[in-house]
């Protein structure tokens, strides 16, 4: 069988490092932040190229407190895209703003930044690209839009720890970032975990704030926070990770490079990334219009697929109430029916790779 994720090969790859982290962070007792926890957030910083990293208990956490640090409130508006993982969208929920939609490009899954003027509004306070699959958005094109309207700039880079734009780390580029550490992302912890990033040190301060119900010193509540806060034993692990990450990102780079080469041809639509991104795989999403058969095919030959999304959020049953109706987002809608991820993770073999295309090679669907 030819694992979708291997966490297990990942952990037995650092394991003494893990273990002797988990002890020194059981040791010194600090169970909830405490000085592993600081220490993740320094080096993270240092890593995306932001001045600030705030360490929350999830990549969720990370996007509403993000928004609320923004100014984000009741009867505000914030664009983001259709095709992700929920927590884009009930994010901007959860702060009492409505999502404001606008579709994706057909080749690269995020967002299209022709749309997005089109969509803004007098209620419009921030624009929030996802970095889907590792890929970071057409920064430059938001930035400036976001610059002209006064907007600001959310990145929800939850699956990019790593990627750049130009140049340019993700989580770097707008006012504030939010990344994930769930287990199965490049950089992921043993449990739940995320990370705000940002340049601006009032920002961060908000951030920390909110994590940590608003207290500003001990049952002093300056704000009106939340239970946020990331677990001490889970930053010793992810600052563990962190030293690995940039090895498992170029594996994973060169796995992608791999499957490209050996799926050309091959009848279905590889990744495209352009020559200006370093992309990190968090995902290799292929697409085929075939993609339930060959699916199937795949499973029954051992091979592990995934599939990121398989319906787009305006048009799940728990979000009809923002109004919006199939026929909305083609882009998105269409990605929706054909997206298969292969295999990958930081630890896959060249082996496993052509093991997978040799089966997507002999599908006819």
């Amino acid at each position: 069988m030819i694992p979708y994720s291997d966490l297990q090969a990942q952990y037995a790859g650092v394991r003494d490092e893990v273990l002797e982290a988990v002890r020194d962070a059981l040791d010194n007792g600090h169970y909830i932040l405490g000085p592993a926890v600081e220490r993740l957030e320094r080096d993270f910083a240092t890593y995306c190229g932001a001045g600030h990293a705030v360490a929350v208990n999830s990549g969720t956490s990370a996007l509403h407190l993000a928004l609320l640090a923004a100014g984000v409130g009741p009867g505000d508006e914030v664009i983001t895209v259709p095709f992700t993982f929920i927590a884009s969208v009930a994010s901007i929920l959860y702060c009492g703003a409505r999502p404001a939609l606008v579709d994706i490009d057909a080749r690269t899954f995020n967002m299209d930044a022709s749309r997005i003027e089109r969509a803004i509004t007098p209620r419009t306070r921030a624009i929030l690209p996802v970095h889907l699959y590792g890929q970071p958005a057409e920064m430059d094109a938001i930035l400036e839009i976001a610059r002209r309207h006064r907007l600001a700039v959310i990145e929800d880079a939850a699956q990019a720890h790593g990627a750049e734009y130009r140049g340019r780390r993700a989580g770097s580029m707008g006012e504030l970032g939010c990344f994930s550490f769930y287990p199965t992302k490049n950089l992921g912890a043993c449990g739940e975990g995320g990370m705000v990033t940002t340049h601006d040190a009032g920002l961060a301060r908000t951030v920390r704030l909110l994590r940590d119900w608003g207290q500003d010193r001990k049952y002093h509540f300056a704000l009106r926070g939340f239970n946020y806060r990331m677990h001490g034993v889970q930053g010793a692990i992810l600052e563990v990770k962190l030293r690995h990450l940039e090895r498992w990102n170029e594996r994973r780079r060169r796995a992608a490079a791999l499957y490209d080469e050996l799926l050309a041809a091959s009848g279905v639509v590889t990744p495209a990334a352009p020559p200006y991104v370093r992309h990190v795989y968090h995902a290799y999403t292929i697409r085929s219009q075939a993609r339930d058969a060959l699916r199937a095919w795949l499973t029954e030959r051992g091979i592990q697929t995934a599939i990121h999304y398989p319906q787009a959020a305006h048009l799940q049953d728990a979000y009809a109430d923002l109004g919006y109706k199939a026929g909305d987002f083609p882009v998105a809608e269409q990605a929706a029916r054909e997206v298969i991820s292969l295999p990958m993770h930081g630890e896959i073999g060249d082996e496993d790779v052509r093991a997978v295309v040799e089966a997507v090679r002999a599908f006819r669907g």
